[in-house]
C-alpha cells in the first residue's frame, strides 16, 4: 500500500524545492534532491537507531519502486545511504532523479505519519528546517502562514 498521498507529495515536493533552491543547473538540483531525505537521518537514527532508520528507507524505496521502476536498481547501504543512485541517475537524467526523490521522500513522510504521528513527523522536519514554515502537512497552510508573515 502506498502512504505517498497527494498530500505527502506535496509536502515532499516542498521540502525537496526549498532544499534545492540555491542550484542553479538541473544536475545539481537533481543530485541535491535526494539530500533532502539524507537530512533527516540524524533525527530519525536517534528516533529509531540506524537499523530502523534503513528499514524505514528500504521500506520506502520498496513502495516507491512500482511507481518510479528505475529506483528498483538502487538499494541502501548500512549506514544509510543509497547504493547505485548515482550510476542510475547519470542514466535516468535529472527530471526523472527529481521526481523519484520527491515519490521516495513522500513515501518516507507518509511512513513516519503512519508510525508515529503528524505532529512528531512535522516535529522532526522543523528540527531540520526551522527557516520553512511548516504547520502542517498541507502545503497550502504553510504558503499562506509565510505569506502574512511578509505582509506583518
Amino acid at each position: 500500500m502506498s502512504r505517498a498521498t497527494p498530500k505527502m507529495r506535496e509536502f515532499a515536493a516542498r521540502l525537496i524545492a526549498h532544499e534545492t533552491r540555491g542550484n542553479k543547473s538541473f544536475e545539481t538540483r537533481a543530485a541535491a534532491a535526494f539530500l533532502a531525505g539524507e537530512k533527516l537521518r540524524p533525527q530519525l537514527s536517534t528516533l529509531v537507531g540506524i537499523a530502523g532508520y534503513r528499514a524505514l528507507l528500504s521500506r520506502a524505496l520498496a513502495l516507491a519502486g512500482p511507481e518510479v521502476p528505475w529506483l528498483r536498481a538502487v538499494h541502501v547501504k548500512t549506514d544509510g545511504s543509497f547504493d547505485g543512485l548515482d550510476e542510475l541517475g547519470a542514466q535516468v537524467g535529472p527530471e526523472k532523479t527529481v521526481e523519484g526523490s520527491v515519490v521516495v521522500l513522500a513515501q518516507l513522510l507518509g511512513l513516519l505519519v503512519a508510525f508515529i504521528g503528524e505532529n512528531l513527523t512535522l516535529g522532526l522536519a522543523r528540527e531540520v528546517w526551522p527557516e520553512l514554515p511548516l504547520n502542517s502537512l498541507d502545503s497550502a497552510e504553510g504558503e499562506n502562514d509565510e505569506k502574512q508573515k511578509s505582509r506583518g
